[in-house]
């Protein structure tokens, strides 16, 4: 069997078993997209496919319990289970109030349809792009280590393969050493709609720059400045360690190091867009400098302040537009925004679960490299 994972041959060669596909609550439309090009490349093979989705659901009781439930027979089928810990738009009623699922009760949910699955599947895997506690990854004071937790509870329910995206730490994955676990980043499919929409943008160093907006950025800002071969700068945060608000110590200030930004198109990547201060602090610190463009980049664009802050940014020249994905819930209105460029990474995620049903390496999928080299040489 071939290495290199091709599609179209998507049941010409043997796989490890049926493939279905499961929807947690908020999940619906990324698993709806990444079953489309599963069909796609299905009917490609000419196997007639309507759809890889089995229908499931959490319905509550009016205690507020829920369970878990899969409408069709599963058994000997190989599972991909797809869930949203931060899709916030998913409600219930209890007791006449309308409550807001949490990244907790998603995470319940994924239990709920493990459960509801085990011991007929053929073997379960779980593509949660956004990790589940993935921000409380380590321990500095006596505090819980929720995502660690969360991996060691997967894989003792014979969860086999996990998938995410841009994880805030991949080395979270020391909790699970035996468990596979795929952390992909979307650096080609971001570039590939910068150029969309930029054609005319130039990755001269002496018209552009990366910019890491903290210290734990600059493995993915790196990366984004070796493959577009420009200069990187980073801003490092100096705290007030004696308070505690919302969670964090607060950021006293933002510190640049790096080469001038004057008259230069900056780009800066971070995982998360949460309420969006520092991204705009960063900006707006980088403006005083005498940057040209200011181009944002966040995997997850969660915008949990809303966007009024960002519309002034944008109308006040601080910040130009905002690339995110689709690999979390977004606000509605976000996608009406001119300066909001959203990238679909569906099909990115689909290529990992063909390779996986049929046991292909998944190296050149996590690091697109030749891709992205492809991509900036068509442009020339």
């Amino acid at each position: 069997m071939s290495n290199e994972v091709n599609p179209m041959a998507f049941f010409q060669e043997p796989s490890v078993a049926d493939l279905r596909l499961l929807a947690c609550p908020g999940a619906e439309e990324l698993t709806d997209l990444i079953d489309r090009h599963l069909v796609e490349w299905a009917k490609s093979a000419g196997v007639e496919k309507d759809s890889f989705i089995i229908p499931c659901e959490c319905p509550r009781f009016q205690s507020g319990d829920a369970k878990g439930l899969v409408k069709e027979s599963v058994r000997g089928d190989d599972i991909f289970i797809v869930v949203d810990p931060g899709n916030y738009s998913v409600t219930y009623n209890l007791f006449g109030y309308e409550n807001h699922l949490s990244p907790d009760d998603h995470f319940a949910n994924l239990k709920r349809l493990i459960q509801a699955v085990a011991g007929k599947a053929h073997r379960v895997s779980v593509i949660m792009p956004s990790l589940y506690g993935g921000r409380q990854h380590r321990r500095v004071v006596r505090e819980s280590l929720d995502c660690a937790v969360a991996l060691q509870e997967l894989q003792t329910m014979g969860v086999k393969n996990i998938i995410t995206f841009d994880a805030h730490d991949p080395r979270v994955q020391n909790a699970v050493p035996l468990l596979s676990f795929d952390n992909a980043m979307p650096t080609y499919q971001v570039l590939k709609s910068l150029l969309k929409k930029n054609p005319e943008i130039s990755f001269d160093k002496e018209q552009f720059i990366v910019v890491s907006p903290d210290e734990g950025a600059m493995s993915r800002n790196m990366y984004f400045s070796s493959v577009l071969g420009c200069n990187l700068g980073m801003f490092y945060k100096r705290r007030d360690y004696t308070r505690v608000v919302n969670g964090r110590n607060p950021i006293v200030a933002h510190e640049y190091l790096g080469d001038s930004v004057e008259g230069k198109t900056v780009f800066i990547a971070d995982d998360i867009i949460a309420s969006g201060e520092s991204m705009l602090e960063v900006a707006g610190n980088l403006k005083k400098r005498g940057a040209g463009r200011i181009i944002a980049n966040a995997t997850f664009p969660l915008f949990t302040s809303g966007l009024a802050k960002f519309d002034q940014a944008v109308a006040d020249g601080t910040l130009d537009y905002v690339v995110g994905t689709n690999l979390t819930y977004r606000l509605p209105e976000l996608l009406t925004r001119n300066w909001y460029v959203d990238v679909d990474v569906s099909k990115y995620a689909a290529y990992f679960v063909v390779a996986l049903n049929h046991d292909m390496s998944v190296s050149s999928i996590i690091d697109p490299i030749k891709k992205i080299e492809a991509l900036l040489a068509k442009r020339g």
